[in-house]
């Protein structure tokens, strides 16, 4: 199975970096998505990761997914897709890897303290933040702020869930930089990662939440998308320990899911007329997604993992303690800059407060939970979860 070529990204028709670059000096034989890729590896923000919450903040147990496991779970399900349509595997793959670097600790829990928090300077945005982190505050280059990734992956970043109607300041900030054209679709590699995203997760959080007692595997049998393989796992395999029931079913969900999208992508590309990386972005609807059978499976998915997992009373607790240190930690620095580094402090008090919301942002869970108790006082966390 493979799209024509012309759909996929291809380096040599890159529309280039913001700022550009000489190829000289010790660089190896990368093209410029590859680079884009080592680029986010190589960056602090996607090491923060290891200690950035996935579903559990500060779980007691080394087994449960953090960011940067998530990210990199994304990533293999993103090339293997890429790789089966004939996309650029690279672009695909910086994507996935880069995609949930501007989550701010304790995963949306944090995000929605911090949005609040900053309110009146434009508040926060995770996938805005994404952007912020590339374009501004990783600087590990003297010539520039940024990493100066191309142009297809910061579009592809930007449009991490489609066209963007209502930019945030954030965003703003960064289109009036380097034009991303965020009211079109963004490339097939991106609308792969972002359902290679949806595919991780959905999966792997019914894997976490069956390890956390949360949910049991007889639970999961009135999902018919979870039924179905069940039913075919105890065909092919018989009567199997929980444990590898529980990773067949995940292992089969993912295959399912996989081939259903490249099925459905492939028939949406026919049936567009699309013929080159142009007519994606001027089509104007999702080329890459779920058929509409297994779309309302993965709806139902969803929707129990909300109800049974993310809303679960132990998390619902976890979650507004993270809000309360969140909310804490920038009312203290909103209160006292001086408590900051210096190079977080700004003149100017909407620069000022946007630097406090970059700078809680960057934290780690555990850091977050140790400032809180330098400067606030005691943290109350579930020993679990």
């Amino acid at each position: 199975m493979s799209l024509a070529a012309a759909l996929a990204a291809a380096p040599s028709r890159s529309r280039g970096r913001a700022h550009p670059e000489s190829d000289d000096g010790p660089r190896g034989p990368r093209d410029i998505f590859q680079r884009d890729r080592d680029r986010i590896i190589h960056s602090i923000a996607f090491r923060r990761l290891r200690h950035k919450t996935q579903v559990f903040v500060v779980p007691d147990s080394d087994h449960y997914r953090v960011r940067l496991t998530h990210s990199l779970e994304v990533a293999q399900i993103g090339r293997t897709m890429a790789r089966a349509l004939g996309l650029n595997e690279d672009l695909t793959e910086t994507l996935c890897l880069a995609h949930d670097l501007g989550h701010p600790p304790f995963g949306h829990a944090g995000e929605d303290a911090l949005k609040e928090a900053i309110a009146d300077a434009g508040g926060f945005d995770h996938n805005a933040h994404t952007i912020r982190i590339v374009t501004k505050l990783e600087t590990p280059y003297p010539g520039f702020e940024g990493l100066n990734l191309s142009w297809e992956a910061l579009e592809g970043l930007a449009k991490h869930n489609g066209p963007v109607a209502h930019p945030s300041w954030a965003l703003d900030e960064a289109n009036a930089e380097f034009h991303l054209e965020l009211e079109s679709w963004p490339s097939l590699e991106a609308q792969i990662a972002a359902v290679a995203d949806d595919i991780a997760y959905d999966n792997h959080d019914i894997d976490d939440g069956l390890r956390a007692g949360l949910i049991q595997l007889d639970d999961l049998l009135d999902l018919p998308l979870v039924e179905r393989h069940w039913r075919a796992i105890r065909e092919r395999e018989g009567e199997l320990p929980p444990d590898k029931m529980q990773r067949a079913l995940v292992r089969d969900q993912i295959g399912t899911m996989v081939g259903d999208v490249l099925a459905e992508t492939e028939r949406r590309v026919h049936q567009s007329g699309v013929q080159t990386t142009e007519d994606v972005h001027a089509a104007r609807l999702q080329l890459a997604g779920f058929s509409p059978a297994v779309a309302e499976e993965e709806k139902a998915l969803k929707r129990f993992l909300h109800d049974r997992v993310y809303n679960a009373p132990e998390l619902v607790a976890v979650r507004e303690e993270a809000i309360r240190v969140v909310a804490n930690l920038a009312s203290a620095y909103r209160a006292d800059p001086s408590l900051l580094p210096p190079e977080w402090r700004a003149d100017d008090n909407v620069q000022q407060v946007r630097r406090i919301g970059d700078f809680i942002a960057g934290m780690t869970d555990r850091f977050a939970l140790r400032r809180h108790e330098e400067l606030v006082g005691p943290v109350e966390l579930p020993d679990r979860f």
